[in-house]
C-alpha cells in the first residue's frame, strides 16, 4: 500500500472539489472513528464524492497507485469496517443522500446509500408502504451500511433481513467500472446473483451508490406485550414454544434485567416495572390489518408463555407507550458502553438453543471475571452479548480477551450458530473466521475478493487478511 502524494490530493481535488476533499485534523478525527470499542485509525484524505463516476475517477486514480480505499456510510458499525486502518483513502457516502423514486405500481423505492434507514421508512409509509428492517441505530445509520452489513433488526423474526429487500444494485467496482448486479425484479435465475454477493460484503467488493428495493403494504395495526421472568433461561425457553405454537410475532426481544436497568436510568423511564427478582423481559410484538385476529394471537402467547413462570404481564396502551418501551430496547447499546460493558460479541443460534448459549456465557463471565449483559433479537436467535472486564476495556489485539471469545464461538458453533448475525467481521473479528469456516472456504471467499479487487485496495484487512 502506497501514501497519497500531494499530486493525487490535487487529482481527487479536480474530481470531487476543493470544498469535498478534507485533510483538516478535526475530519481526520472524525472519519478515523466509528462506534467499534475505542479504536483509532485516521486517514489521509476524506472524499465526498455525489455521483457514481466521481467515485469511479478516484478508485481508478487509487487502484493505479495501490491507494487503500475505506468506504463509509454513516459510521454507526460495531466491528471497524470503517475504520481505514491502513490510513489512505476514505470515500464518505453522506452526499448520496436521495430517494430517487417510490414505483407505487410495482412496490419498490429506488435510493441512495446515503439515506438514514428511518427516513427512508418514513417516506415509503406515507405511501402506504412498508420496509421492515429496522436496526437499532436506524435513526443515524444509512441504507447503504445496512446493505454492506445485511442488517437486521427486531422486525426480521417476521419479515427477514436486507437482503431480502434487496433487488438491484449500481456498484462501482475497485478498478473503476460501474455495474448493475441484477434487475427490477422480483424473481432472477439469470447466472450467478452479484446481488446478493454484494449484499454482507463489508464495501469489500465495491461501493454501492445506488439500492432498489422491493417494499410491502404496511400493517395497519400493531400490539404490544411485555413478559416479564425471574428467569432468563426460561424467558428465552419461551421463545421457541411460541413458534412451535403457530404463532410468529412481527418482533421478539430480550432483554435481561441489567441491559433493561441500564436503558431505563438513561431515558429516565419508568414505563417497564422493575420489581424484585425479575430477571429479563421478552417484548413481544403481532401485527397485521385485522385487530380482532391479534387480539387472540395476543391471548394465544399468553397461554404459552403461562407454562414459563411469567410474571404479571403488561400490554401498551397506545403508541407513546409503544415507542417508550422500543427507545428502552433501541437504547440497551448505548447505555451499557456508558456502563462500562465496552466489548460487544453479535452471536446467533437457532433459537431453541439460545438458554444454552446464555447459560454458557453466564458461565464464561463466571468462570473469567468479568460482568455481561444480554439483550438481542430472541425471534431469530440473534443474542448482543456486553462484557464488561475489570481491566480489558477492548478486545482488539488483546490475546486474553480472544482466547475468551475464542471459548464464546466455539460454544456457539457447537450450537450450529455462527458469530455474527448482523454486525458483521470487519476488522475486530475477523481472526475468528476459522471457528466457524475451513481452508477451502475461507479461499473460495480470498478468490472472490481478489476476482473484484486484483490489487486489494477496497477496505483491505476485513472480514479476512489477503493471501501471504
Amino acid at each position: 500500500m502506497n501514501k497519497i502524494t500531494p499530486a493525487i490530493v490535487e487529482q481527487f481535488n479536480k474530481i470531487v472539489g476543493e470544498p469535498f476533499l478534507l485533510t483538516d485534523t478535526e475530519s481526520i478525527e472524525k472519519y478515523g472513528k466509528d462506534e467499534t470499542e475505542n479504536l483509532y485509525y485516521g486517514p489521509e484524505v476524506i472524499a465526498k464524492p455525489r455521483t457514481a463516476q466521481e467515485i469511479s475517477e478516484l478508485l481508478k486514480i487509487c487502484n493505479e497507485h495501490l491507494i487503500p480505499v475505506t468506504p463509509r456510510g454513516g459510521g454507526t458499525g460495531l466491528t471497524g469496517g470503517a475504520l481505514p486502518h491502513f490510513g489512505g483513502l476514505v470515500i464518505s457516502m453522506e452526499r448520496f443522500n436521495s430517494i430517487l423514486e417510490i414505483d407505487e405500481r410495482n412496490l419498490q423505492v429506488t435510493t441512495e446509500p446515503g439515506v438514514i434507514t428511518e427516513v427512508l421508512q418514513n417516506t415509503v409509509r406515507e405511501k402506504g408502504l412498508f420496509y421492515p428492517p429496522d436496526p437499532a441505530s436506524k435513526g443515524s445509520c444509512f441504507i447503504g451500511g445496512n446493505i454492506a452489513e445485511n442488517s437486521g433488526g427486531p422486525k426480521a423474526v417476521k419479515y427477514g433481513v436486507v437482503k431480502d429487500y434487496v433487488l438491484n444494485l449500481e456498484v462501482v467496482l475497485p478498478t473503476g467500472e460501474i455495474i448493475w448486479t441484477g434487475s427490477n425484479v422480483l424473481k432472477n435465475a439469470t447466472g450467478y446473483n452479484l446481488t446478493q454477493l454484494i449484499v454482507g460484503s463489508e464495501g469489500t467488493l465495491g461501493i454501492v451508490t445506488k439500492i432498489v428495493l422491493r417494499l410491502i403494504p404496511h400493517p395497519k395495526y400493531d400490539l404490544l406485550m411485555l413478559a416479564p421472568f425471574n428467569s432468563i433461561e426460561k424467558a428465552s425457553e419461551a421463545v421457541s414454544a411460541i413458534f412451535s405454537a403457530g404463532i410468529t410475532p412481527s418482533a421478539m426481544e430480550l432483554m435481561e434485567i441489567d441491559a433493561i436497568t441500564l436503558a431505563t436510568k438513561m431515558l429516565d423511564s419508568t414505563v417497564i416495572p422493575l420489581t424484585e427478582g425479575l430477571a429479563a423481559h421478552l417484548i413481544i410484538e403481532v401485527d397485521g390489518n385485522n385487530v380482532d385476529v391479534l387480539m387472540n394471537e395476543m391471548e394465544a402467547i399468553s397461554e404459552v408463555l403461562s407454562n414459563f413462570e411469567v410474571g404479571e404481564l403488561y400490554f401498551a396502551d397506545d403508541a407513546q407507550q409503544k415507542n417508550e418501551l422500543w427507545k428502552i430496547r433501541r437504547k440497551a447499546n448505548e447505555a451499557s458502553v456508558a456502563a462500562g460493558y465496552t466489548i460487544e460479541e453479535d452471536t446467533v443460534v437457532p433459537r431453541a438453543e439460545l438458554p444454552k448459549l446464555i447459560k454458557g456465557v453466564k458461565a464464561l463471565g463466571a468462570s473469567n471475571g468479568f460482568k455481561v449483559v444480554c439483550y438481542g433479537h430472541a425471534g431469530d436467535g440473534n443474542l448482543h452479548i456486553r462484557i464488561n472486564h475489570p481491566t480489558i476495556k477492548k478486545s482488539f489485539e488483546s490475546a486474553e480477551m480472544n482466547a475468551i471469545l475464542n471459548d464464546l464461538f466455539e460454544l456457539v458453533h457447537s450450537l450450529g450458530g455462527t458469530i455474527s448475525g448482523e454486525h458483521g467481521i470487519g476488522l475486530i473479528q475477523k481472526s475468528f473466521m476459522p471457528v466457524v469456516f475451513d481452508a477451502i472456504t475461507m479461499d473460495l471467499m480470498r478468490g472472490i475478493k481478489k476476482t473484484f479487487d486484483p490489487n486489494y485496495i477496497l477496505n483491505a484487512g476485513k472480514i479476512f487478511d489477503q493471501h501471504k
